[in-house]
């Protein structure tokens, strides 16, 4: 093989390389203005994040049709997340409360989010979930504790808005964080966290579980396998 190959070659391989290792890190994107809450993923809003996906179950293998899509932006006082959850049945809470908080909401169709900003005790982190009908939960999860489900007494202040589309079978959920809930940083670019996003789809005689990464365990609570959240400082107007 020339050198002219070689090269080639070398480039490539690097490129892999490099997409593999950046595999468990989803950057969020800087806008200058906080917007009104939205679900459109064709907005210029959420067109200017760059998608990461939740593809496998919760030891790692593929879960067909329900590649799920996630993208984030910061601002200097939220942070937000977008999801587009492909479904084949939801399992929906009757009477649902998109108002109050719903306890348990994991137990139906739901989007999670893991998050915490302490890398020395990872096993203290925020949990955030949005229904397909608006429901909500947020907790303050600390493994060290028994009974860590208690957690969701907490307020963070965060909220969400989600939307189905039955024609097209999607689903999309967004929320809006307050990062005074979240750290005790100010935000800046470079600022990392910790992170792992969750769906729970499906009636419990077919659950699917969908993981970013994947826990390798029957449980989501598996701290150490958590990704890496980057705020990073591309800045787009939004109007």
């Amino acid at each position: 093989m020339n050198r002219l190959c070689w090269s080639f070659v070398l480039l490539a391989l690097s490129a892999s390389c490099a997409v593999a290792a950046d595999s468990n890190i989803i950057e969020s994107t800087r806008s200058l203005d906080d917007i009104a809450l939205q679900t459109d993923p064709a907005s210029a809003f959420w067109q200017a994040a760059r998608p990461i996906y939740a593809e496998t179950d919760t030891h790692g293998k593929p879960v067909p049709g329900h590649r799920t899509e996630v993208r984030s932006r910061w601002t200097r006082d939220n942070i937000y997340f977008l999801f587009l959850c492909p479904y084949e049945e939801l399992n929906l809470k009757p009477s649902p409360d998109p108002v109050h908080e719903t306890n348990q909401l994991w137990s139906w169709d739901v989007a999670e989010v893991f998050i915490g900003s302490d890398f020395a005790k990872i096993k203290h982190y925020k949990e955030f979930e949005v229904s397909p009908q608006g429901e909500w939960i947020d907790l303050d999860i600390d493994l060290e504790k028994p009974h860590h489900e208690d957690g969701w007494v907490w307020n963070s202040g965060f909220q969400v808005v989600a939307r189905i589309d039955r024609n097209a079978k999607v689903w999309y959920g967004a929320m809006r964080i307050p990062f005074a809930s979240l750290d005790r940083r100010s935000p800046a670019a470079g600022n990392a966290f910790r992170v792992n996003f969750f769906r729970g789809q499906g009636p419990a005689s077919h659950l699917r579980q969908i993981a970013w990464q994947p826990p390798m365990s029957n449980t989501f609570h598996v701290p150490d396998r958590f990704g890496t959240l980057k705020l990073v400082d591309a800045v787009a107007v939004t109007h």
